[in-house]
């Protein structure tokens, strides 16, 4: 396009400066609606942030307590059943020692991890104060 051709759009469009501040005030409206709308995304996002960091602490909490009691319940048993093979040992009973070993053994190999794939059934019985915890 050559010179002549832009002058002649340019003086052709004369800018009306009516029309620019309106075009200018909708922009800025647009601009304020859009921030508006990111806040409240935003806002939800750290709702949402605390909401999940609420539930991760509290799964944590239950699965810290679910292990410190199920440690304690398994080194008490263990503790039970040595005192057991002492006893067996000092009289001398054969059979009370195999048995025992064998009880020890069978715990030994358990893991107390096993019950953890339903979080349920751990903060169910958790919950309840009435709970035996065998291992």
């Amino acid at each position: 396009m050559s010179i002549k051709k832009v002058a002649k759009v340019v003086v052709n469009e004369v800018i009306n400066p009516a029309e620019s501040l309106q075009q200018m005030l909708s922009a800025y409206t647009d601009c304020l609606k859009v921030a508006e709308q990111e806040q409240t995304k935003r806002r939800k996002i750290d709702a949402w942030e605390n909401e999940t960091i609420t539930k991760i602490n509290t799964q944590r909490e239950l699965l810290m307590a679910y292990l410190d009691r199920s440690f304690d319940e398994r080194a008490e048993n263990f503790r039970a059943l040595f005192a057991v093979v002492d006893n067996a040992i000092a009289s001398g009973n054969n059979d009370q020692l195999a048995l025992t070993l064998n009880s020890i053994t069978e715990i030994a190999k358990s893991s107390p991890f096993k019950d953890l794939a339903n979080l349920a059934t751990v903060r169910a019985a958790l919950d309840d104060p009435n709970h035996e915890w065998t291992f």
